[in-house]
């Protein structure tokens, strides 16, 4: 994804967006439990934040060690911003900038975070590194 980013603009990063590669009502968090379990289409997204059936604890306290915020969506209930600055296909995670939603990690980046919480916030960090990010002064939450 590093050359959508630096394509559509550099800035500094105010949050962080994930987006689920589910539906996040009853029936689609339902459906997505048996896909995933019975070795159907899965979201590697998902296998960093939550276990079995819920958010892991251990997911909130990572999130507020992050050097911004770090909002998640499901694919039915993303704003229009998010869902236009990408090309549909998530899991994704976005870079909200002070100019641009800019793509930082997709399903491959994701996918080789093998549902581990470290990855995946090396994983950002590398991806911050392209010409023109840089993170906020971000308070972290206590």
């Amino acid at each position: 994804m590093s050359s959508d980013r630096v394509e559509q603009g550099t800035g500094t990063i105010r949050r962080l967006v994930g987006v689920y590669n589910a539906n996040g009502t009853v029936v689609g968090e339902l459906a997505y439990l048996i896909r995933a379990r019975m070795g159907g289409s899965h979201c590697a997204l998902c296998d960093v934040t939550h276990g079995l059936v819920r958010e892991r604890p251990e997911w909130e306290a990572c999130r507020t060690q992050l050097r911004a915020p770090f909002d998640t969506y499901h694919v039915n209930d993303q704003p229009g911003p998010v869902r236009a600055a990408y090309d549909g296909r998530a899991p994704v995670v976005l870079a909200e900038t002070d100019t641009a939603m800019i793509p930082l990690l997709g399903t491959p980046e994701l996918s080789a975070c093998a549902g581990s919480m470290e990855r995946l916030t090396i994983a950002i960090d590398d991806a911050v590194e392209a010409p023109g990010l840089k993170w906020c002064q971000h308070e972290q939450q206590a």
